[in-house]
Order: C-alpha cells, then sequence, then structure tokens
C-alpha cells in the first residue's frame, strides 16, 4: 500500500490514525512518496519514522527515493538514516520535475543511475523496487524505447517493479510478456488504483499516459453528480479487475491509497482473500 507524505500537521494526524485499519489488512510493506520539491525526501523520512515508532520493528516500510534534485551526497545521507530505523526496503523512480522547472537537476539521469548507485553503496541490503508503464511512459519515444529503458532498470540491480495504474488488464499481460521476452523475469506487481473522484482520476490519468477505457469513462460521466455510485462503480470495476489479475498470476497488488484506505478496504472485502504473513525481503540477494 503506498501513501503520500502530507505537508500539513494535520495530514500527517490524519495517516496516523490510519495506521489501526493498516493493521487489519497486514499489507506486506507500506511505501511512502516523495514529493517534488525541496523538502520533499525530509519529509518522506519524517513520515517512515512516525510510522516505524506507531507500527513497531517487525512492520515492512519502503521509502521513496527520487532522482531529481538528488545528489549522490543526499543519497548517502538518506541511505544511512534509513538504515538506523531498520529500513530494508526501498522504491526508486526517477521523479517528476517541480512545476516551472525544464532543466534536469541533480546527479542521477535516469533511474537505472540512481538503482546502480544504491547497489555500489549497499550491496544486498535493500529490496529495491522500480517503476514499470504498462501502457508506456508519456515521455518515451516509443514503446521498445520504454522497454530498453525498464530493463536497464532491472539489469542496474532492481529486485522487482511496481506499475503504473492501469483498467486495461490486457495491457498488463502484454507487457509482462514484452518483458519476458527481453529475458526480464523478475516480479512485475501491477499498481491499483481505487476509483473515489472521476474528475481527480481524469486529470491524474492525463497526466499519467493512463487510459481510461471509453465504457467506464461514460459511466463514470454518468455518475458526475453522484460520489456514492461513483464509489460503488469504482469498487465494483477495480474489484474484478483485481479478480483477473491474481487469477493469472501477478505477483500481488500495489495500492495507491491516496492517504484513505477506506476504499482499499472494501476493494479487499469484495476479494474475500485471507491476509498471508508478509514475506520478508530485502534480508540478502535479490529473491
Amino acid at each position: 500500500m503506498e501513501f503520500f507524505a502530507p505537508k500539513t500537521p494535520e495530514g500527517a494526524s490524519r495517516l496516523q490514525r490510519m495506521c489501526d485499519g493498516l493493521r487489519t489488512l497486514a499489507p506486506a510493506y507500506i511505501s511512502v512518496t516523495c514529493g517534488p520539491d525541496g523538502a520533499g525526501p525530509d519529509r518522506t523520512h519524517g513520515i517512515i519514522e512516525t510510522l516505524r515508532a506507531r507500527l513497531g520493528p517487525s512492520a515492512d516500510l519502503a521509502p521513496h527515493l527520487t532522482c531529481v534534485g538528488s545528489s549522490r551526497h543526499d543519497i548517502r545521507r538518506l541511505l544511512a538514516a534509513y538504515r538506523t530505523l531498520e529500513v530494508r526496503h526501498l522504491v526508486l523512480i526517477r521523479g517528476d520535475l517541480p512545476p516551472g522547472t525544464r532543466e534536469w537537476m541533480g546527479d542521477f539521469p535516469h533511474a537505472s543511475d540512481l538503482v546502480a548507485f544504491v547497489r555500489a553503496e549497499t550491496g544486498d541490503r535493500f529490496h529495491i523496487e522500480v517503476a514499470a508503464h504498462p501502457e508506456f511512459h508519456p515521455d518515451a519515444a516509443s514503446a521498445d524505447t520504454d522497454l530498453a529503458y525498464f530493463k536497464r532498470k532491472m539489469e542496474a540491480g532492481a529486485t522487482s517493479a511496481l506499475t503504473q495504474y492501469f483498467y486495461n488488464a490486457d495491457a498488463y499481460f502484454r507487457f509482462v510478456e514484452s518483458c519476458a521476452r527481453l529475458g526480464v523475469t523478475l516480479p512485475i506487481v501491477p499498481g491499483i488504483m481505487p476509483v473515489t473522484n472521476f474528475e481527480r482520476l481524469s486529470r491524474f490519468s492525463e497526466a499519467a499516459g493512463v487510459e481510461i477505457p471509453r465504457w467506464m469513462r461514460k459511466r463514470l460521466e454518468g455518475f458526475a453528480h453522484d460520489p456514492e455510485s461513483v464509489r460503488a462503480f469504482g469498487i465494483d470495476v477495480v474489484t474484478r479487475l483485481c479478480e483477473r489479475l491474481l487469477a493469472n498470476d501477478a505477483p500481488g497488488l500495489h495500492f495507491y491509497t491516496m492517504n484513505s484506505v477506506e476504499p482499499t478496504h472494501a476493494i479487499w472485502a469484495g476479494l474475500r482473500l485471507e491476509p498471508e504473513p508478509a514475506m520478508p525481503v530485502g534480508s540478502g540477494g535479490h529473491a
């Protein structure tokens, strides 16, 4: 389950209160994003500190580290801080430039550079997740180019990958097949975005290059002034998507919670699955 690092004390308090809900879902791990502003890395570190204190030493916490604006010194400092907090799981991504910024910032032009650096600095200490795009990155010159960049990240030392969210399961299956043909067979976990607000979802999807299928968009447009119908329809659609993914051997589900656990709870209940003990990760080797 992924959360973003709140910028306000109220948001941080709300995230702390959600911890009890996290216990009942027993997620394999909890990741915390890193914003593009200069305070983003320290804000993420602060939330990881809070979650460690709240959830205890057994919780698997996965802070995001981004290329944007990061120097080698910055990454070394954060790696040391996360070792102190007994973090053994990282999500390494390129990240987005701050609004209005055109020139690249930082020592790592590509996520593969950051992955290689962290592996060189820490060996096998961390389980490293990287990003994958089943419908291809919006900045990619071509599908083949995007696949080549993804392969480079995996070969640099990633343990597994998390995808951008999607609503077309076939895009995910074809992406996994394409990666396998290139020799990339490490786990690629599908990203799941619960549907709770169509306007926000439409805006996010346009920016991220995510397709909302026409039939789904039309139904959601029809519920424009009925939030409860949007929620009910969204939970049903995403639950069916999750069922199909799991039935076809997806290695797990990674929920983009938008800092609200209720939709994930509802989807989990619809799947009627029992929580399994979280598998230890990052304890040695690229398992």
